[in-house]
């Protein structure tokens, strides 16, 4: 017996600032909408199964795993991709310290780390500099299989105290971090 394919129904998103209304099926993945519905590719395909952190977007300011994430869940909702963090040419302070530490290394764990240290970036509270625990904490979810961490935190930690410089944090930026 095949049963039939659910009837898709009309998904409502705001995707890197602009509002997005497709027809969805209930089954598909956040992950599925973003790259072959919205053509967004930079949100990577890795495992599928939410080990890798490849597919890390931010849903309403909190990464998530698209590939886990039921597209229909995200009704309404904010969705920030890989695609949309630079302001036209200018990057975002943790994509410009990425390029300059040399983080990126192959490349196909990059926007799930990019997604995943924004986040982490973003709301950092603390007046110094993050250590490497603290932002290989946050960065768990990711895999990089270059084994390149150092760079990655490296990158990170400049760009933390950047990003907290940029919202006037208390503290940031007295330490010459750029």
């Amino acid at each position: 017996m095949t049963l039939p394919d659910p009837a898709p129904a009309l998904l409502r998103l705001l995707v890197n600032g602009e509002t997005r209304v497709l027809p969805c099926a209930p089954n598909e993945t956040l992950l599925e909408v973003l790259r072959y519905r919205l053509a967004l590719t930079g949100t990577k395909q890795g495992c599928d199964k939410g080990d890798c952190g490849a597919c890390t977007v931010l849903i309403d300011g909190q990464p998530a795993l698209a590939c886990l994430t039921l597209a229909t869940l995200c009704e309404g909702k904010n969705i920030w991709t890989v695609e949309g963090l630079a302001d036209g040419p200018e990057l975002h302070p943790v994509q410009a310290a990425f390029v300059r530490h040399g983080a990126a290394q192959c490349g196909f764990c990059t926007p799930g780390m990019l997604m995943s240290s924004v986040h982490f970036a973003e709301s950092y509270t603390g007046s110094e500099a993050p250590e490497h625990g603290e932002i290989a904490h946050a960065l768990s979810g990711n895999l990089c299989r270059c084994t390149g961490y150092t760079k990655i935190l490296d990158a990170v930690a400049e760009a933390t105290l950047e990003v907290a410089a940029r919202r006037g944090a208390p503290g940031a930026g007295e330490e010459g971090g750029s």
